[in-house]
C-alpha cells in the first residue's frame, strides 16, 4: 500500500466515524473531510456523497496551487468557481466534482501541523451556533480534558455563503487565532452552519470533534442549571502548557482507531 493509499484509507475511516448516525454529527450528504497528501496536493470528499458510507472511489485528489489561485484571485461567479474546482482535480473518478467547500479545506490544510480536516454539522453545536448565544461561550473551556484535546480556545466564523466567501472567512479567523496563540485552532465554529475540526492525524480530528460535542452538551446543560462556570484563564493556560498534558495528547494521537 502506497502512502497515498494509506492517507486515503485514513480519510475514509475518519469520514465514516464522523458520519456514524449515533453521534448525530451529520445526516444525508452533510459535512466533508480532507487530508493533505504532500506539498502539492490533498484529498477531499466528493460533493453529494455521505460521510457514513464514503468509499475510496468517492475521494478526489486536488492541487493546492489551483485552489490558491481561486482563493486569491478576482471575484468569480458560481459557475466559474465550479469550473475552477474541476480544473484543480489531479485525479479521481469521472463524473463527480469536489465538495463546494474544497477551497476552505485547501486553506486549512496548508497551516502548520494540519493534515486532516473534519467538517460536520452536529445538532449539539448548531443548537448554539444557530442561536443568540453564538459567541464567546464557544471559545471558553469547561473542564481540563476540553483543554487537552481541543486547545486553549476556539475560532469563530460569522455566517457567510458556502464556497468562496466561506473560504475567505475561515482563512481570516484561523489566521487571527494563529497570531494570537502561536498555533492553528483545533476547532472553528461557523455561525448558523457547524463545526470544523483540525488535526495532525485523522485520529486527532475525530477526537477533537467528539470532545467538542461533549463540551457543548455540558454547556447546554449548564444553561439550564444556572449558567456556565468556565475555567479561569490562568488554569486553562497552565493545562495547555503542561508537559504531562502534551505527553497525553501524543499518546491519544497514537491510538490506531479513528
Amino acid at each position: 500500500m502506497t502512502d497515498l493509499d494509506t492517507i486515503r484509507r485514513e480519510m475514509v475511516d475518519l469520514s465514516r466515524e464522523l458520519g456514524e448516525p449515533a453521534h448525530d454529527y451529520v445526516i444525508l450528504g452533510e459535512g466533508n473531510t480532507s487530508a493533505r497528501v504532500d506539498e502539492q496536493t490533498f484529498l477531499v470528499k466528493a460533493s453529494g456523497t455521505e460521510l457514513r458510507t464514503l468509499g475510496p472511489e468517492q475521494v478526489l485528489r486536488v492541487g493546492f496551487a489551483d485552489c490558491n489561485a481561486l482563493i486569491g484571485g478576482p471575484a468569480l461567479t458560481d459557475e466559474q468557481i465550479k469550473d475552477g474546482l474541476l480544473a484543480a482535480v489531479v485525479d479521481g473518478p469521472a463524473g463527480v466534482r469536489p465538495s463546494i467547500e474544497t477551497l476552505m479545506h485547501a486553506a486549512l490544510l496548508q497551516m502548520d501541523g494540519v493534515r486532516f480536516v473534519g467538517h460536520t454539522h452536529p445538532t449539539v453545536v448548531n443548537a448554539i451556533a444557530c442561536s443568540g448565544r453564538f459567541g464567546a461561550d464557544l471559545t471558553r473551556r469547561l473542564f481540563p480534558d476540553h483543554v487537552v484535546v481541543c486547545g486553549a480556545s476556539a475560532a469563530l466564523v460569522p455566517y457567510v455563503d458556502p464556497g468562496m466567501p466561506l473560504a475567505h472567512a475561515v482563512v481570516a479567523s484561523a489566521t487571527a487565532y494563529q497570531q494570537a496563540y502561536g498555533e492553528p485552532p483545533k476547532t472553528l465554529f461557523l455561525k448558523n452552519h457547524g463545526l470544523i475540526a483540525l488535526g495532525r492525524s485523522a485520529r486527532q480530528a475525530a477526537q477533537v470533534t467528539h470532545m467538542t460535542a461533549k463540551a457543548l452538551r455540558i454547556l447546554l446543560g449548564s444553561y439550564a442549571a444556572g449558567g456556565p462556570d468556565f475555567m479561569p484563564d490562568a488554569e486553562v493556560a497552565r493545562i495547555a502548557g503542561r508537559d504531562d498534558e502534551h505527553y497525553r495528547q501524543a499518546v491519544l494521537d497514537r491510538q490506531r482507531r479513528v
